[in-house]
């Protein structure tokens, strides 16, 4: 696969204007990345805009803290979708991973699995870098066994981003049958390159245009 097709082209930042979202939007379409992540208040514009080309809309629930109820967590998933969303990028509840409270943690994937009712693809955010290697392996096994499509490294705006490390174990604890997605901290096509020979299937970055022209970007 082209490396454009595996690229979530990302706006996440708070102050992000309209104008910043269209600006995006326009670039996923010339570069016809895989698509484009917002937050959910832009997710219509992106459905809007992006009709009838190959770019899907991705947007993240319960960002970027993973602390909301998972009722909330599902409730922010079905207005997603109706929105126009193809793709969720849920986070993990990190803080119960860490008190080892694993049945809600699970439960907390499977309302936004069972959410999606199978309209969208479940990406599950675990933060990696608040985690040790055995929680990694764990939120893995439990987003495996909730029935999600991918794992996904970071949201980007905690302690740090995707590591080639950290990919390959996320890779080896799933297995071939789900997607790992790399994001936080991806600049070029050479850390780009990298996370894919580990094992990611998506990079989550918004540096994508300079993947392409063989710059170095800076941000998310």
């Amino acid at each position: 696969m082209e490396i454009n097709r595996m690229i979530d082209h990302t706006i996440l930042k708070a102050n992000a204007a309209e104008e910043d979202v269209l600006k995006i939007i326009e670039e996923a379409k010339k570069y016809e990345f895989f698509s484009v992540c917002v937050n959910p208040f832009w997710v219509s514009l992106a459905h809007e805009k992006l009709a009838g080309t190959a770019v899907s809309t991705c947007t993240v629930i319960g960002f970027p803290l993973g602390a909301n109820t998972s009722e909330v967590k599902a409730y922010e998933t079905k207005d997603a979708i109706a929105n126009g969303a193809d793709e969720v990028d849920m986070v993990l509840n990190v803080g119960a991973l860490k008190s080892k409270q694993y049945k809600k943690v699970l439960k907390d994937i499977q309302a936004v699995v069972e959410a999606a009712a199978g309209k969208v693809l479940v990406k599950v955010i675990i933060e990696t870098a608040l985690l040790t290697d055995e929680e990694k392996v764990k939120a893995c096994q439990l987003a495996k066994e909730a029935g999600a499509d991918f794992v996904k490294t970071s949201t980007g705006f905690s302690t740090g981003g995707a590591t080639v490390e950290d990919v390959r174990l996320m890779r080896e604890t799933v297995g071939s049958d789900m997607g790992v997605k790399a994001s936080g901290g991806i600049h070029n096509k050479a850390e780009a390159e990298a996370m894919i020979a580990a094992g990611a299937t998506r990079i989550g970055t918004s540096a994508g245009v300079s993947i392409m022209e063989g710059a170095t970007g800076t941000g998310y």
